[in-house]
């Protein structure tokens, strides 16, 4: 079930003061990867615990979720995982969070609220403004990925992120997982009951070049 929170509430224009990556994570020297909409964060949480090699976090809109997220990761001391609360457009556009963009490895949108009527598409997670931010700041060789079981949604972001220059899409059949954040294929909630419903899931990886 979707809990709708609108993206461009002023409640969010306030942004948390975010440690640094050393306050976060155990070794702050891992590749890092970011999930934006972890949700309750429960795909991350399999990801740390069976790729401990990486670092990953995530950001939610939802702040009971978060809170919940980081009582799990203390209670069950995972040193490789950390989760922020607020509206990622707003939290990555501050110039004091720019060293999170600088320092991935990879970034992620997994089923995000697809916001089907026509005047909130504006409330869409993935907006040009957005994507030349990332394109400005992400390292060259950065992966994206971007995952829904909603064709309009997918052909929206698919759209928004190839009209950047600096992205370019791989081909998914050549791309090797083994060596990303995700080596085991790890699915989120939400894939796996698209997969038992026998829906199409929509997907692409890009690259910043």
């Amino acid at each position: 079930m979707r809990q709708h929170v609108n993206p461009l509430s002023r409640n969010f224009n306030q942004i948390e003061s975010i440690p640094s990556l050393c306050e976060m994570f155990d070794d702050s020297k891992s590749n890092l990867h970011l999930d934006i909409g972890c949700a309750s964060g429960e795909f991350l949480f399999d990801l740390a615990l069976v790729n401990t090699s990486w670092n990953y976090l995530g950001i939610e809109i939802r702040e009971k979720l978060v809170k919940n997220a980081k009582l799990k990761v203390i209670e069950r001391e995972i040193n490789n995982l950390y989760f922020i609360f607020g509206n990622a457009n707003n939290i990555l556009n501050d110039v004091q969070n720019k060293f999170i963009i600088k320092n991935l490895k990879s970034i992620s949108f997994n089923f995000p609220d697809p916001w089907f009527k026509k005047r909130h598409h504006k409330r869409r997670l993935i907006q040009p403004e957005f994507i030349d931010t990332l394109s400005n700041t992400l390292q060259k060789g950065t992966l994206m990925f971007i995952k829904t079981d909603v064709k309009d949604l997918f052909d929206h972001m698919d759209y928004t992120i190839t009209n950047n220059f600096y992205f370019k899409t791989i081909d998914k059949k050549d791309f090797n997982y083994s060596e990303s954040f995700n080596p085991n294929e790890v699915k989120t909630n939400r894939e796996k009951y698209v997969i038992v419903n026998q829906l199409d899931i929509f997907e692409r990886i890009y690259m910043k070049i």
